[in-house]
C-alpha cells in the first residue's frame, strides 16, 4: 500500500540545465532511482488544486503565515473515472509538512469534493484520512481552482527511505477545463532551462548532500507551483483590464 501519512522537511531548491546534469553525477552515486524512474526517464504527476471562490487558500499561503494548508487532487499520468488517485490536505507548519492523502476512484473523488460528504468506506480508502477531508470541506467553499501538472525524476538513498530528492521540469498549468481526465496540457510555469528540485526527509541532510549543495552553490529558494501560478494569473487579469478600460485619447478640436 501507498504511503499516506508524510512528516517531513521540504527544500526547494532552482537550477539551471548544466548544474542539474552535475546534481545527478553526485545522486547516481549514492541514491537509487523511483521505481518509475529507471534509466532516468520521467514519470507525469497531474494535480488539481481546490480552492475559494475568492482564493482564500492560496492568498493565506502566500502571506507566509506560520500556518497553512492545502487540499489537491494527485493522479499519476491521465486517469479515467474508474483510475485510482490520492485526495490530500497538505499542511505546514513551521517549515514542518504534515501531508495526509487517500486512495479513491476518481469518479469517487469527484463526487466528494463536490458534494462534501464521505464516500462509502472500501478496503482501498483510508478512513480517518477520509474523516478528516471532509471536515476540511465542511470549513471551506471549495471549488476547482487550477489544474498543474509537471514531470518528475525522484531518488531514494541508499537504505534510508526517509531520503527522497525530486526534480520537476515542464510545469504546465491552466484554469479552464480543470479535471484531470481531460488530458495534460497547458501553459508553461518555467523556461525550459529550470529545474526545480526539492529534497524531503524528516532528519538531518547527510553530509555527502549537503558538501554538494555547497560545492555547486546550490541555496534554498521559497517556491510554490500554485502560488507562482496564482501570481501570474494576477498580473495577466490586471493587464487585460488595463487593455480594455484605457480609453484612447481624445483628439485636439
Amino acid at each position: 500500500m501507498a504511503i499516506e501519512i508524510f512528516n517531513r522537511y521540504e527544500h526547494k531548491y532552482k537550477m539551471d540545465t548544466e548544474t542539474f546534469h552535475k546534481v545527478l553525477e553526485v545522486l547516481d552515486q549514492h541514491m537509487e532511482l523511483d521505481k518509475h524512474c529507471q534509466n532516468h526517464s520521467f514519470y507525469t504527476i497531474a494535480n488539481i488544486y481546490y480552492d475559494t471562490p475568492d482564493n482564500e487558500l492560496i492568498r493565506r499561503s502566500l502571506s507566509k503565515p506560520v500556518y497553512k494548508e492545502k487540499m489537491r487532487l494527485r493522479a499519476y499520468g491521465v486517469p479515467d473515472m474508474e483510475t485510482k488517485v490520492f485526495l490530500e490536505i497538505k499542511k505546514k507548519y513551521n517549515g514542518l509538512v504534515n501531508k495526509r492523502r487517500t486512495t479513491l476512484k476518481l469518479n469517487e473523488a469527484y463526487d466528494f469534493t463536490a458534494s462534501g460528504k464521505a464516500p462509502e468506506i472500501k478496503d482501498y480508502m483510508n478512513s480517518q484520512v477520509v474523516r478528516e477531508l471532509e471536515y476540511f470541506m465542511h470549513n471551506y467553499d471549495l471549488k476547482p481552482a487550477v489544474y498543474i501538472a509537471y514531470d518528475r525524476l525522484a531518488y531514494f538513498e541508499k537504505g534510508n527511505d526517509d531520503l527522497r530528492i525530486s526534480f520537476d521540469t515542464n510545469i504546465r498549468t491552466r484554469r479552464y477545463d480543470v479535471a484531470l481526465e481531460s488530458g495534460d496540457y497547458g501553459e508553461k510555469l518555467l523556461d525550459n532551462d529550470t529545474w526545480l528540485m526539492e529534497i524531503k526527509t524528516s532528519m538531518a541532510k547527510p553530509l555527502w548532500l549537503c558538501k554538494m549543495l555547497s560545492d555547486l552553490g546550490l541555496k534554498k529558494t521559497s517556491f510554490s507551483k500554485y502560488g507562482t501560478e496564482y501570481k501570474n494569473m494576477l498580473i495577466k487579469n490586471r493587464h487585460k483590464k488595463y487593455f480594455f478600460t484605457v480609453k484612447p485619447l481624445r483628439k485636439a478640436v
